[in-house]
């Protein structure tokens, strides 16, 4: 008798998989990133010091129209923006047990379109 796992349940072992290889420091943070089915996160990540650097979401954009991919590009340059504030340039990257296509695959690009590294 298998128990079934859910999607959830699913993405979030993936997740813990990923973090066993996947640390952050000062010099090059975690980018981790979040989705929901309305938007999409993502901060900077210090976990040597388990603080975060920096954030952005779909919330912070003023007036966004268009499609769930195009918001993800605009939150990933928002993001590189904030990490060049804080004058971050390289990080690592945690897709957070999601598949890399889509709204996660569009919010690197556009992190990368801004100027960060990984």
């Amino acid at each position: 008798m298998s128990t079934a796992l859910t999607t959830r349940q699913a993405r979030e072992r993936r997740h813990r998989r990923i973090r066993g290889k996947v640390v952050g420091t000062v010099e090059r943070p975690r980018l981790a990133v979040y989705r929901s089915n309305r938007g999409i996160s993502a901060q900077l990540i210090d976990d040597a010091g388990g603080r975060t650097l920096a954030g952005a979401s779909w919330i912070n954009l003023e007036s966004f129209k268009g499609s769930k991919v195009e918001q993800a590009a605009e939150v990933g340059k928002l993001l590189a923006e904030k990490a060049k504030q804080a004058e971050i340039e390289a990080v690592v990257f945690d897709r957070g047990g999601y598949l890399y296509h889509g709204r996660v695959k569009a919010l690197a690009d556009g992190a990368r379109e801004g100027g960060l590294r990984f």
